[in-house]
Formats: structure tokens, C-alpha cells, sequence
């Protein structure tokens, strides 16, 4: 007697005493644990009860036979992988075809030798140990798959935001350092011809006194100077002469303002975010696009409708918020240019193609609504719009890395929301929603 039959339960099912008490001695002798029952209908209700771990089986018994029986047990989830082991008298080969058939393991033909029947039996418990083990080291490898699988993927998901952060941070640091260079050379002859601007002022304020003073006490000079006089206008540059350096100190001012808004939509992130004024981000981003948003030789100019309430600054990172705008608006223009490939100058002018910018407050958020009235998106491209590498644009003109970036800053970095709504042929409009303090 072992330890590991006694904790092995085998259940004889055979209607004739003498063979269950032959069976019954050898098996508690070797040290199992036995049970019997003499019928097949009683024999299923003790297999479904204590579950045994083999199962010998009599062929021919009253009511249900062994086969019936053994099919039955197969066909429950709770019984089928017990082995059973049919005993017969029976020789025939076919008889033991249909007993493998229907599930049974192996025969055992009476009369009995014992030793054969525990050699049998010690087989068949090894094998169903084995398999079981099987089936153990199974599930343990498919959860060490599926936690690789997961790490995997994880991984793959760090790799994708850290190339998508890094691709975020070349471009707006590609694009900032131009546009502050731009800013930078303009801001130096800028200063310097509204100083000499203000210094012209005062000086052709001090001529005008001088010829007005001079006309005063010499109010018949020579003939010459009247002359002159008369061929320069002389009545008209003064008048005019003042209202042209204003001209001029506007258009410095208008440049000044240029500058300031390249500034405002270069500025470098800092760790933190900043309290930022989002109209001015969005003016900013619409002055770097301006030249294309001009007529050209293919499409009329595309009107931006400004529809901007009152909001408040918000705490951002106002210059991934730009690249954000500047990824939208972009998209949207590239869009009507592909659609003036496709139509005439006159059906463009008839249909004008135009950008609307909203702004509002929504309980404490604020939205900007940024839509176009162009050809708009399948189901399928809206699903995929902000998926990483994803792109309707032809080769070599767009990497698939813009909306999933802008998604990115305004979701992961900003804790708001980014959606699309769109039909085909009746525009799109994105929508973002931020909350105004960080």
C-alpha cells in the first residue's frame, strides 16, 4: 500500500458479486480506495458524486449497459476525463471497437488476473497524471505568454508615445527656433526704424515750424522761392507730410505685432504649465498659415470665420497646444487643396471653402471647435483618425504621426479631450476641451 493509492478513488459498476468482491479484495489490498455500485444508472450518480479517479466499467449489465453508460459519462464536462476500463467476457473485436469508441480507455476479460488488472490500472492513473501535469504546464505557459504578451505590448505602447513625444519635440523645436529667428531679425530693424521714425516726426515738425514761421515774416520772398513753391506743392507736402509718418509708424506697429505673435507661437514649454491666453495661441498659429490660406492659381482664398467668446487663460503648455491647432488647421487646408484638384475655379468660388474657429465656456471648460465645410470622413477613417502612423494622405506627404501626436498633448499631457465628428460631403469639425486650471 502506497500513499498515493490511498488517496486514489476507483468505483467498480458490475452487476455480479463474485467479481466485485475479486475486484474489490485486490484493489484494497493495493491500497485504494474502492467503490462499488452494480448497475449503470447507480453507477453515473456515484461517478457525478465523488468523482473518482478510474472508473472499471462491466459491459453487460441490466438496464443501461456499459456502453450507454460510458457515453453518458463522456458527454457530461464534470465526468469525461475519467478513464474508464470496460471488463467484458466478450472477445469479439467489434465489441471492443465500440467500447473505444465511446470512450473507454482500455479492456480487461474476464476472468480476471489480478496482476494484469492493477498493472492496468497503474498505467492508466500514470497516464491521467501525466496529462493532467500537461494541462497544468499549459496553463501555466499561457499565462506566462499572455503577462509576456501583455509586458510586450506595454512596451510597445511606451515605445510608440516616446517616439511620438520625441517626433512632437523635433518638430516644434524645428519650428520654434525658425519662427523666433524670424522674430529676432525682425525685431531689430523694426526698433531701429521706430526710433528714426519718431526722430523724423520731430524734425519734420521742426521744418514745418520753421517754413511756417519764415512765411510769416517773409511773406513776398523772391520770385524763386515762389517758384518752387508752387512746383513741389509746397501747401500739400505740408499737410500730407505728417499723415504719411503716421502711415508709416502704423505699419511698424502692425510688424511689431507680427513679431509678437511668432514669439507668442514659438515659445518654448517650459516644465510647468503656464497660464496662456488661448485666442492669441490660435492667432498666432493662423499667422504662421496665413500664406496658406491666400488664393493661388488653383483655389480661391479659404475664409476663417472667428467666432470667439469670452474665456479665461487657462494653465497650459501653450506651445503644444499650437502644434495641436497648427496640426488641425493644416490638415484642413492640405484637404481643400486636394479638392481644388478635383474642381474649377468657378465651382470653388460658388462653394467657398472656409474654416470656423468657435470658442466657449462649458460648465468649467473651455471648447474650441475648429471645422471646415470640406468633404469630410468615412466611418472608417474617423475610427482610425487618431491612431498612431495613420494617414489618408499619399506617400511622401504625411507620416501618420500629427493627430496622434495632438491627441497625445491635449488628452495624456492636458488631461482633456479631443473628438472628430464628420460625414462624407458635409465637413468636420474637431473639438477640444480643456479645463482652466491644470
Amino acid at each position: 500500500m502506497t500513499e498515493q493509492n490511498a488517496n486514489t478513488t476507483i468505483l467498480i459498476i458490475d452487476d455480479n458479486p463474485t467479481n466485485l468482491e475479486v475486484l474489490y479484495g485486490a484493489l484494497d489490498q493495493a491500497g485504494y480506495k474502492v467503490l462499488v455500485e452494480m448497475d449503470g444508472q447507480r453507477g453515473i450518480a456515484a461517478v457525478q458524486r465523488h468523482q473518482p479517479d478510474l472508473l472499471l466499467l462491466d459491459v453487460m449489465m441490466p438496464g443501461i449497459d456499459g456502453f450507454e453508460t460510458c457515453r453518458q459519462l463522456k458527454a457530461d464536462p464534470a465526468t469525461h476525463e475519467i478513464p474508464i476500463i470496460f471488463m467484458t467476457a466478450l472477445s469479439d473485436t467489434a465489441d471492443k471497437v465500440k467500447g473505444l469508441a465511446a470512450g473507454a480507455v482500455d479492456y480487461i476479460t474476464k476472468p480476471f488476473q489480478q496482476q494484469e488488472v492493477l498493472a492496468r490500472i497503474d498505467v492508466h492513473l500514470k497516464l491521467r497524471q501525466a496529462n493532467r501535469e500537461i494541462i497544468h504546464q499549459k496553463e501555466l505557459l499561457e499565462e506566462r505568454v499572455q503577462a509576456r504578451t501583455a509586458e510586450l505590448a506595454a512596451a510597445m505602447q511606451t515605445l510608440l508615445d516616446t517616439q511620438l513625444q520625441l517626433v512632437q519635440r523635433e518638430k516644434m523645436a524645428s519650428l520654434g527656433n525658425l519662427v523666433a529667428g524670424v522674430a529676432h531679425e525682425i525685431n531689430n530693424p523694426i526698433g531701429f526704424l521706430n526710433g528714426s521714425i519718431n526722430n523724423a516726426k520731430d524734425y519734420m515738425q521742426d521744418l514745418l515750424d520753421y517754413i511756417a514761421l519764415y512765411q510769416h515774416h517773409h511773406p513776398n520772398p523772391a520770385v524763386a522761392v515762389q517758384d518752387k513753391a508752387k512746383n513741389i506743392d509746397l501747401e500739400f507736402l505740408t499737410e500730407d507730410c505728417t499723415k504719411l509718418l503716421d502711415s508709416m509708424k502704423g505699419a511698424i506697429d502692425r510688424i511689431q505685432g507680427i513679431s509678437i505673435s511668432l514669439r507668442t507661437f514659438s515659445r518654448a514649454d517650459t516644465e510647468y504649465k503656464v497660464s496662456a491666453n488661448l485666442h492669441e495661441c490660435i492667432e498666432s498659429t493662423l499667422l504662421i498659415l496665413k500664406y496658406r490660406l491666400k488664393a493661388n492659381e488653383y483655389r480661391p482664398a479659404i475664409e476663417v470665420v472667428q467666432d470667439y467668446e469670452q474665456i479665461p487663460e487657462i494653465d497650459c503648455f501653450p506651445g503644444q497646444l499650437n502644434q495641436v491647432f497648427m496640426n488641425i488647421l493644416a490638415n484642413a487646408i492640405d484637404m481643400f487643396d486636394e479638392i481644388a484638384q478635383t474642381q474649377s475655379f468657378a465651382e470653388l468660388e460658388a462653394n467657398p471653402q472656409q474654416i470656423t474657429i468657435r470658442t466657449v465656456m462649458i460648465e468649467n471648460k473651455v471648447q474650441i471647435s475648429i471645422g471646415d465645410n470640406g468633404k469630410g470622413m468615412s466611418e472608417d477613417v474617423k475610427a482610425k483618425i487618431f491612431e498612431h502612423l495613420f494617414t489618408t494622405k499619399g506617400v511622401g506627404k504625411g507620416t501618420g504621426l500629427g493627430m496622434a501626436i495632438a491627441r497625445q498633448i491635449v488628452v495624456e499631457k492636458h488631461g482633456g479631450s479631443l473628438e472628430v465628428q464628420s460625414e462624407l460631403g458635409r465637413g468636420t469639425e474637431f473639438c477640444i476641451r480643456l479645463a482652466i486650471a491644470g
